[in-house]
């Protein structure tokens, strides 16, 4: 029996385990290599752990997913803030557009440098994967054009010019316009775009560049003036009554101009004139007896000096430059101070005869007047003998203190050395000692220098001179009134220029403003003798004053 069954076995062939288990292994071994291979494969798809494209963390996500992402950190609107104002801007709205196809390939590029695929293969499957960092820059694109036009809009908006300067009628004082602000564009475009390719940071203040507050000009002075003299009841153009006014800048040569080309009568402010054309033919030191002429004339306003004055001027005239058919020493000293002012720019002033003296059987007599074209639409009743205009008289003054500042001015009319700086700061020396408190010299503070001449007659009251500002801003001021009476108000009159000068001292003084009338006036002038006209015999053009201090030591 063992032997038939050992027989049936052979007959029952080799075993087939070994083969079918060896298949089997291969088969399985065939089916993990394509699942690991698959698996990796698909892992292609999925971006490394570290990856950041455009500041945005993108690791571990598939391309898609990856995009997604991306345009979701960069579509969030940017935050613009105008002073506190916020204002959103969408990426969408300037056509941002963010390029995720370049950014991934860049990142694949970066990717396949580290080894061939069946070399990463072979990594994964011994489990050898290194963690990998990888960092492209934003790819996108925009319309800097529109970025523009919004940044327009924006300023349109928001922008605010300075405010319109006022004045105060109560102070005769100028008050500034608000501040102003505008939006800077060209410095705002570069900040924008780093907030559109910026992840985190979506916000830009927007540079605002501030305009400087309006403190007013000139102009704003000039209409404080109308307005005040409204305020006061004198119409400055009115058929009764006519204010002249004419204010120079003497740095930037801005003037106010209010009616300062109607003619008035000059009184006594004729005698600058007188004075300019007398120094015209000085050549040596001035003697003291014509010192004291000139001292006793500009600041007395006495007459018979400067009728003395004229008559000399009339013997030094050249005998090539006299005019034909006037002999007479003072009528030609009358002629050569009109021709001399209108010569130097002041057309409209002019003296034909001699200043009244009034005493009993002076003979007048004139001479014929320049041709000249003042304003013909006012009349203010001016002397027909004796006229100027506030225009001509800051004209002159402005010529002074350009010859003694600058050497021009009066040395520029006349290149031939008829007058010289210091004749010309003796000048303003001279008329700085008219101390008598009161029309211009009212309306400043006390002690300011002020070089300048007064005249009124029963209508008219005048003044012109020259402030000289402590800040350095000095000017020219002429102003004249005229109301048709037969006796003059001083207490109305006066009290108008003080506070015309008032305005003037406030707009170019806003440091030390006189915001109140002065209360330490005299009620009339101060009388010059006995107070502020030299004695004969001390009269220093270059030092008016000095007389006083000898007096004291």
């Amino acid at each position: 029996m063992t032997t038939s069954v050992m027989r049936a076995r052979r007959r029952r062939g080799p075993s087939l385990f070994l083969p079918v288990f060896s298949a089997l292994l291969v088969i399985s071994g065939v089916g993990l290599f394509l699942f690991n291979l698959v698996t990796f494969s698909d892992r292609q798809g999925i971006l490394p752990s570290d990856v950041q494209a455009g500041g945005v963390q993108i690791g571990n996500l598939s391309s898609r997913d990856a995009a997604s992402s991306i345009e979701a950190v960069y579509s969030q609107p940017i935050t613009l803030y105008y002073e506190d104002n916020p204002i959103l801007l969408d990426p969408v709205q300037v056509g941002f557009r963010v390029n995720v196809e370049t950014m991934v390939a860049a990142i694949r590029a970066q990717d396949d440098v580290e080894g061939n695929e069946w070399a990463q293969f072979l990594d994964y499957l011994m489990g050898r994967q290194t963690v990998r960092s990888v960092q492209v820059p934003l790819a996108a694109t925009y319309q800097e054009s529109v970025v523009s036009q919004v940044l327009q809009d924006i300023a349109a908006r928001y922008d605010r010019r300075s405010g319109q300067a006022d004045y105060n009628l109560e102070t005769l004082t100028l008050r500034p316009g608000s501040e102003g602000y505008q939006l800077d564009v060209n410095a705002a475009l570069p900040l924008i775009d780093a907030a559109l390719n910026d992840p985190v940071n979506r916000s830009v203040i927007l540079p605002v560049v501030r305009s400087d507050i309006n403190r007013g000009n000139i102009d704003t002075l000039r209409e404080m003036i109308i307005a005040y003299l409204d305020s006061r009841g004198f119409i400055y153009d009115g058929q009764t009554t006519i204010a002249s006014v004419y204010i120079q800048d003497l740095q930037t040569g801005e003037e106010v101009n209010i009616l300062s080309d109607v003619a008035f009568s000059a009184a006594s402010t004729i005698k600058v004139p007188i004075l300019l054309d007398y120094f015209r033919y000085v050549w040596t030191a001035v003697p003291q007896d014509e010192a004291w002429l000139m001292a006793n004339s500009l600041l007395c306003s006495n007459n018979s000096s400067s009728n003395l004055m004229m008559q000399i001027i009339g013997q030094r005239i050249p005998l090539e430059s006299r005019p034909g058919g006037i002999d007479d020493d003072l009528f030609r000293g009358i002629w050569g101070v009109s021709q001399n002012a209108n010569f130097l720019g002041a057309r409209n002033t002019y003296i034909t005869a001699p200043l009244v003296l009034g005493v009993a059987g002076q003979e007048f007599g004139s001479i014929s007047p320049p041709q000249t074209s003042p304003n013909s639409t006012y009349r203010a009743n001016a002397d027909p003998f004796n006229q100027t205009t506030a225009e001509d008289m800051g004209t002159l003054f402005s010529m002074i203190y350009d010859c003694a500042n600058y050497g021009s001015g009066l040395m520029a009319a006349y290149p031939d050395g008829e007058y010289t700086q210091n004749e010309c700061k003796q000048m303003i020396e001279l008329m700085s000692a008219n101390d008598l408190l009161r029309l211009l010299q009212g309306g400043i503070p006390e002690g300011v220098r002020i070089a300048h001449k007064n005249g009124w007659v029963e209508d008219m009251s005048g003044d012109a001179g020259i402030v000289f500002s402590p800040n350095g801003r000095h000017y020219v001021i002429a102003v004249y009134l005229w109301e048709q009476t037969e006796f003059q108000d001083y207490q109305k009159f006066w009290p108008i220029i003080e506070d015309i000068s008032r305005a003037a001292w406030n707009y170019f003084n806003p440091e030390q403003p006189l915001v109140a009338p002065r209360t330490d006036l005299p009620v009339t002038a101060q009388d010059c003798i006995g107070n502020y006209l030299p004695p004969e015999g001390q009269v220093d053009l270059n030092n008016i004053n000095g007389w006083r201090a000898d007096r004291l030591n």
